[in-house]
Parts: C-alpha cells; structure tokens; sequence
C-alpha cells in the first residue's frame, strides 16, 4: 500500500508511523513510540470508535520517556489498516471480538514480543482488550479500559445436568454492575 505520510507534524518527534503486514489477514497500520531502544516491555493502546491510533499520540511520547515501546494500531476497520471487506454485504464475523483479538496477538507476535506489559482501552476498544486480557493472561499482562465497563464472562451453568440452579446475572445498579 502506498499511502503518504502523516503530514504537517501532525504527529510528533519520537513518534513513526509504519504498516505491518500479514497480522491475522490484515496490513496493520500502526503508530509507535520508544521503539529505538530494544527490549522495552510493550504497551498497547487500542482506540475507541469512531477514532484511529492518532488519538494516543499525546500520550505516546509520556509512556516511552517512561521506558516502553508503545504502539497503537489502526484497529480493524478503521484507519489505514486494509485486508477487511469493507463491501456492504460484508460478513460481519470478520469485527467479532474474538477475531479483533486475534488481530491483537498477531500484531504483538509480528513485532517479536511474547507479551504485553499493558494494554489499554478506550470505549469500542475497551471491550478487545479485556478480552485478549481474559483469554491470554500470558500475552496481555495487565489491562486499563476506559469508557466502557467489563462485566466479564458470562456465568456458565456448573452441574446444571444434576439438577442445580442457573446461575443469577450480575445485578444492575445505575450503570455500575455488582
């Protein structure tokens, strides 16, 4: 894909931008910072809806002075990221939750890490990372979502076949669950 630059120091000094390609059938258009010094723990920011990487890049340049390489992707969809069918009739699995985690694991194995020191979550993005957080605890070591609760898994029926109760679902107080 031949795009052009971010122009017109729209995104600032220690901060590149650059395509990674073959991460779970997608080119993945990300931005990352600290990433001159090798061997940083990683730190892995996913936007929300309707924004790009662009909107960490204010807090790119804090978390690499503090030792990280940080990288924030174009999430499937959005962005510069290309390899998804954008057609009308498009199968909607390919935005699943669980695929979007896969996109997540592969960027984090492309760029030749094991795992993730954080990952981060704003609103639709929040949702992602709790998940590759709850299913690879190995991979994403500790999680901040922003803007958009997590109630968690949810409960599974345990000896149901023997006659116990369903289990309850959380109860809803306001908008915080209990």
């Amino acid at each position: 894909m031949n795009i052009p630059p971010y122009g017109n120091g729209t995104i600032g000094a220690g901060i590149r931008s650059r395509l990674i390609d073959n991460v779970n059938g997608l080119t993945v258009h990300i931005l990352e910072a600290g990433y001159e010094t090798p061997n940083r723990p990683l730190v892995y920011l996913m936007h929300g809806m309707p924004e790009l990487a662009y909107s960490w890049r204010k807090i790119m340049p804090v978390l690499a002075a503090a030792g990280y390489h940080v990288i924030a992707p174009d999430q499937r969809g959005y962005g510069r990221t290309i390899g998804w069918d954008p057609s009308y009739d498009a199968d909607g699995n390919q935005f699943r939750i669980l695929n979007m985690t896969r996109d997540a694991i592969g960027l984090v194995y492309a760029l030749g890490y094991k795992q993730v020191a954080m990952v981060a979550g704003h609103d639709a993005g929040a949702p992602v990372a709790s998940w590759a957080t709850l299913i690879r605890p190995d991979i994403f070591r500790s999680i901040t979502i922003m803007s958009s609760p997590f109630e968690g898994p949810p409960a599974l029926p345990f000896n149901a076949a023997n006659g116990a109760p369903m289990p309850k679902p959380p109860m809803k107080i306001g908008r915080a669950h209990v």
